[in-house]
């Protein structure tokens, strides 16, 4: 079997001169079906939507596809559909099928998905449903439109891979377009396990939307394992998401650190019991840690650094903010570390294989390394996050009356830019007079003062009633 860190170079070179054909390339790299439709074991699993639930076992002899899955073969597909329990269908259907797969989220706007579908050469868009059960052109010019069932209907096929499929992710937390990053299944998911993790029953259950990196890495750790997986929906509240995560027993849940807050603020975390709690995305302060620990005193937190781009870098399982030194002094398997000019850069097996588009700037550099536009500082043997490169500052809100905190810098005519504070307190400390939000406003200023530099201490802070979230679950970040 090819070594993972070669196969997307692999098939680029083998491809272009044309010294092998695609099923001999086929041949290394195993598809996702293939993945858990081994003669050594059944295939398990459950997926769990807001209305219904769904075995993979029932794609053995059935599909979601109206028949057309022979015609999407060696095509570029876009998956449109609102409903995630489509896409993960979807995904076990067409992934070793299809030449390229395109991971589109509810949210795009028509403009966006055009743009989209033009970068990615699209031939068909995937959708929820038609109104007849015939393929139609799409309102975005000769690009065929296909409607997919609630759930599989039973028919007569066989499946087999015939393609080496690129997942292509789009990054996300800006309203620009959107980047389409371009992975192969090894880079996604060769380094996740195809057996439990636990000696117990696993329910896997996260926040995010499984056509984002963070989500589809729960999925895919979900179906490669057999593990049931209750998917969240788009408009969903949290209160309705985590009931039904409850109800399904879930074991293991992850999410952006604004996500946990926002449960946390709202009393909804006490709706699960989870055994393992994992926070991505996003720093992961030391507040929002210690408060997922009070709130879940039996379960393992644990928080990861990982971008759409450069893959999963490490998992931090001690409780505390930041990474240790170690993690870049002493590599831990096929993944490097080093900080550059007080920036984390990332090389791995993990690192997507580039970006789509006419002249897209290269991924990573000639040795592999990948800028992950995050700065950090080393203080007493361990790391900690310091904000993006000319963008949002993260800060810790080393502060009990303090539940959330955005720091940002404003364009200023006069100075070029200043640093504003906005800050969502926890609820027994809300300021119900202007004596009482002078006082903490004072208090938080000072703190600022004695821990930082001079030119990173807010020059306004005001109190908000919340923050703004993207999509993805992630603050945003004004300007980006």
């Amino acid at each position: 079997m090819l070594e993972q860190k070669n196969i997307d170079r692999a098939a680029r070179i083998l491809i272009h001169d044309g010294s092998c054909s695609i099923s001999a390339l086929c041949a290394a790299v195993s598809s996702l079906w293939e993945s858990i439709a081994r003669s050594d074991r059944p295939v398990e699993g459950i997926f769990h939507g807001p209305t219904a639930s769904v075995a993979p076992t029932e794609l053995a002899a059935g599909s979601i596809l109206k028949g057309h899955l022979e015609s999407l073969r060696g095509r570029c597909v876009v998956l449109a559909m609102r409903e995630q329990l489509a896409t993960a269908l979807a995904l076990l259907e067409l992934d070793g099928v299809a030449r390229r797969l395109v991971l589109c989220t509810p949210d795009l706007t028509a403009q966006q998905l055009a743009g989209v579908c033009a970068t990615a050469l699209a031939d068909a868009i995937l959708v929820d449903f038609l109104d007849q059960d015939e393929s139609s052109v799409s309102p975005m010019g000769s690009i065929m439109q296909f409607g997919t069932t609630p759930r599989p209907v039973a028919q007569t096929l066989q499946r087999r891979r015939s393609e080496v499929t690129e997942w292509i992710l789009l990054t996300s937390g800006t309203t620009a377009a959107p980047k389409l990053v371009v992975h192969s299944f090894e880079s996604l998911a060769g380094a996740l396990p195809r057996e439990p993790t636990s000696a117990g029953p696993t329910v896997w259950s996260t926040f995010y939307d499984i056509r984002r990196y963070g989500g589809l890495q729960i999925y895919l750790r979900a179906v490669l394992s057999g593990c049931p997986l209750v998917l969240s929906s788009a408009g969903e509240s949290t209160h309705d998401f985590l009931a039904r995560a409850g109800m399904a027993g879930v074991t293991h849940i992850s999410g952006t650190p604004s996500h946990w807050r926002r449960a946390l603020m709202s009393g909804d975390a006490a709706l699960i019991a989870p055994q393992y709690v994992r926070l991505s995305g996003e720093v992961a302060d030391q507040t929002v840690l210690d408060n997922l620990r009070a709130a879940y005193p039996n379960a393992r937190i644990a928080h990861a650094f990982a971008s759409t781009e450069a893959g999963v870098a490490f998992d931090v399982n001690d409780g505390l903010a930041g990474f240790p030194l170690d993690f870049v002094e002493k590599p831990h398997g096929a993944i490097e570390m080093k900080v550059q000019n007080g920036t984390l850069w990332i090389r791995s097996g993990r690192t997507a294989a580039r970006y789509l588009g006419d002249a897209p700037a290269p991924i990573g550099r000639d040795d592999g390394y990948v800028d992950t536009g995050d700065m950090v500082e080393m203080a007493a043997g361990r790391y900690y996050f310091r904000g993006r490169k000319g963008g949002i500052i993260n800060v810790g809100n080393a502060d009990p009356r303090v539940r959330m905190s955005l720091v940002k810098g404003r364009r200023n005519p006069i100075t070029g830019a200043v640093i504003v504070a906005e800050v969502v307190l926890s609820d027994s400390h809300g300021p119900s007079d202007l004596d009482t939000a002078e006082v903490v406003k004072n208090d938080l200023l000072n703190a600022c003062r004695l821990a930082l530099s001079a030119h990173k201490v807010p020059a306004v802070l005001r109190f908000v009633p919340a923050l703004e979230l993207t999509a993805a679950g992630k603050l945003v970040r004004p300007g980006a």
